[in-house]
């Protein structure tokens, strides 16, 4: 695998940040580079938050993806959608929440969007909305393959309490079934 740029969006709060650094921490296991750069307003809670993940088995030099070069954003917040659908490049994959964000058509022209309702997955299937997090991470892997799935979950696992070790288990495997159906 050569560079993979990923771009998760949000709100604060919405755990996109711990996405990115699952994902960096994962490559750097396998003896990769991984790096986030996020982005968000000062509000705690609510406001607008990005998250671009670059993952490559060779030296990072240059901490941002610049526009148009991003290749897969997944989304689960209308304003932070706008914001930001614009970095990834024509004919790139978008994941959005389809209870939370609708697409113009012309959206749906630039990019291949998938739809997956991610936070109704976790509050719903998996019984806690904190997962909404591991869910996504789940979607991007799964359609990104952008690291090992094993190394991936422990790493996951490293940074959540213990108690919440099996619910997020099954956070990560339904994100994985529902991304599968998405692009079958």
């Amino acid at each position: 695998m050569s560079k993979t740029l990923m771009r998760f969006t949000g709100v604060g709060g919405q755990g996109v940040l711990l996405a990115g650094e699952i994902f960096a921490a994962a490559k750097i296991k396998t003896g990769g580079h991984g790096l986030k750069t996020a982005t968000y307003t000062s509000q705690v809670r609510g406001g607008p938050t990005v998250v671009d993940i670059q993952l490559d088995d060779k030296e990072i030099y240059y901490p941002y993806a610049n526009d148009g070069e991003i290749g897969f954003m997944l989304s689960v917040a209308q304003k932070s959608y706008d914001l930001f659908k614009d970095g990834v490049q024509k004919g790139g994959t978008i994941v959005i929440d389809p209870n939370l964000i609708t697409p113009t058509e012309q959206d749906r022209k630039d990019w291949k969007i998938f739809e997956i309702p991610i936070i109704t997955i976790a509050k719903e299937e998996v019984g806690n909305v904190i997962t909404q997090s591991v869910v996504a991470l789940a979607i991007a892997n799964t359609m990104m393959n952008a690291v090992d799935k094993g190394v991936l979950i422990d790493t996951m696992l490293s940074k959540v309490p213990a108690k919440v070790h099996e619910v997020n288990k099954v956070a990560y495997e339904l994100g994985e079934k529902y991304a599968k159906q998405a692009v079958a």
